[in-house]
């Protein structure tokens, strides 16, 4: 089946935005509600899944995670791509020295990796959820600027580019009616795959507690809190782990997919 891999993605981030909008309105028990009294239950009804080692509802946990890794995904995209883009565009555009300057600006911007940001942000203003949006979308602008100058410089070399310049069209309105345009499909497939990158940063920030505090459920808190039961109830990190494994495959999936289905040479082989 052609693009079986691109409608797999579609329907696991669908999922996933569908259960975090829900979790918005409704959930099936309080996620916040301790219970000792029903501590530890196995799958079952009314807990589905089960409740935690605080007798909380593992399925509303997972759908307030979600909403919260949806969040942090969005907002860190978002900064990556409002500032690696223009860089990207700028270094795709400007003379070689400029251009230079950039990239190797990027490059050291890309040996500072998420956790490492994380940790500096939260040895300045406290562990949060802004923290760790902040520092994963920081540590995500080199992807978004390599791969944006790398496509600039495609539609650079274009006859059309070409033919605007020679009409006298000046570099901000090439870069707005031109380029940008054009290499809007490549950055929106970067932004899945980094969205996914993202949900994946944020669960590991939020189970070395550097993400978002307590008591708001994360699926990465949620695995730090199981590992002491992992032995005698190895459920409790089963959940929270293949929610991240779905959400991160549905967008690596999602990214691959359109990067086949917008790339004309990946096309022609299909």
């Amino acid at each position: 089946m052609k693009r079986a891999g691109l409608w797999t993605g579609v329907v696991l981030v669908g999922l996933v935005v569908l259960v975090a909008v829900v979790a918005l309105f409704w959930t099936p028990f309080d996620p916040l509600r301790v219970r000792p009294d029903v501590r530890l239950l196995g799958p079952g009804w009314p807990h589905l899944l089960g409740t935690d080692n605080y007798g909380i509802d593992i399925v509303s946990m997972l759908m307030s995670g979600a909403r919260i890794c949806l969040m942090v995904g969005i907002i860190a995209v978002a900064i990556a791509a409002v500032v690696g883009v223009p860089l990207g565009m700028l270094a795709g555009m400007a003379p070689s020295w400029i251009s230079e300057v950039i990239m190797r600006g990027v490059d050291v911007l890309y040996a500072f990796p998420a956790l490492l940001l994380a940790i500096l942000l939260a040895a300045g203003f406290g562990g949060s959820t802004g923290t760790a949006m902040t520092a994963i979308g920081i540590a995500t602008i080199p992807a978004f600027a390599r791969v944006a100058r790398a496509a600039t410089l495609s539609v650079m070399a274009s006859d059309y580019v070409l033919a605007a310049k020679a009409s006298g069209t000046g570099r901000l309105a090439t870069a707005l009616r031109h380029v940008l345009p054009n290499i809007a499909p490549v950055i929106g497939v970067q932004a899945s795959v980094s969205f996914g990158i993202a949900i994946l940063a944020e669960a590991a920030l939020s189970y070395l507690g550097l993400g978002t505090p307590p008591p708001v459920p994360t699926w990465g808190r949620m695995l730090r809190e199981a590992q002491t039961y992992m032995f005698a109830d190895p459920l409790q990190a089963l959940w929270p782990g293949l929610a991240i494994a779905l959400a991160v495959l549905g967008f690596n999936l999602l990214g691959d997919g359109l990067r086949d289905l917008l790339d004309p040479r990946l096309r022609e082989l299909q």
